[in-house]
């Protein structure tokens, strides 16, 4: 069983910055893929920002050039550095872990970017 947490959002003006953390217990060694998704009103939820077990980033194109997805091992915690924030951005943030036959969610977190 794996659980996670996810902490560092909140209400920021457009333009500015914010660090999400996720921070993950349980046996996570053999994942395969963990990521951020977003879901703001009236859509579905999407993904932001991932990293492979191989540390392989990808990025949403809306985000790329502004967000960074990193990962500690020694804390179980990946981490979304979201600079250059704009309206758009706002939308609960979610952390999930993939593995070969399951998968965890985080109970999100709200990032606001006010204009």
């Amino acid at each position: 069983q794996v659980q996670l947490v996810e902490s560092g959002g909140g209400l920021v003006q457009a333009g500015g910055s914010l660090r999400l953390s996720c921070a993950a217990s349980g046996s996570i060694f053999r994942f395969n893929f963990m990521g951020w998704y977003r879901q703001s009103p009236g859509k579905q939820r999407d993904l932001v920002a991932g990293v492979t077990s191989g540390g392989i980033a990808n990025y949403a194109d809306s985000v790329k050039g502004r967000f960074t997805i990193s990962r500690d091992n020694a804390k179980n915690t990946v981490y979304l550095q979201m600079n250059s924030l704009k309206p758009e951005d706002t939308g609960v943030y979610y952390c999930n872990i993939n593995f070969v036959t399951t998968s965890y969610w985080g109970q999100g977190t709200q990032v606001t970017v006010s204009s």
